[in-house]
């Protein structure tokens, strides 16, 4: 029952459970880019350069038999996967880039004030106070 407790504390704690909203939010995120370029971005993209379906482009490398499916190079749904991330990467820059901005700089320390001076004749650290050195007994 050892084991069950310990499982218990590691998935409830705060990392694990942030790291799992990340996940299911990331993907979803990934859903909405991924519709955003085979819905809105490719299509008017096709039709700029000839009424193209960029999901439709391939190289067929060998034809289709009775027995056989076709085997080919779709190129075109590499490009949308290509545009997919880019997209998503530059999304998440942003994110981290405006996080990076809201973080709270520390305030710079303000220096110390000095709690020591160097006695002139003999070179010694002394009481920033002290009007005769202790060890030299010169008057400061």
């Amino acid at each position: 029952m050892k084991w069950v407790q310990e499982f218990k504390a590691f998935a409830l704690r705060g990392n694990v459970v942030d790291m799992a909203v990340g996940v299911i939010i990331g993907a979803a995120f990934g859903k909405i880019v991924t519709s955003l370029v085979s819905d809105i971005v490719m299509p008017p993209i096709g039709l700029l350069v000839g009424n193209v379906d960029f999901s439709d482009l391939s190289l067929t490398l060998r034809a289709a038999t009775a027995e056989v499916p076709a085997i080919s190079l779709n190129y075109g749904m590499f490009l949308n996967t290509v545009i997919n991330f880019t997209i998503v990467a530059f999304a998440i820059f942003v994110v981290i880039k405006q996080m990076n901005r809201l973080k709270r700089e520390a305030p710079p320390s303000e220096p110390l004030t000095p709690t020591t001076k160097t006695c002139q004749f003999c070179q010694s650290s002394i009481h920033i106070a002290a009007v005769r050195c202790p060890n030299c007994t010169s008057t400061l």
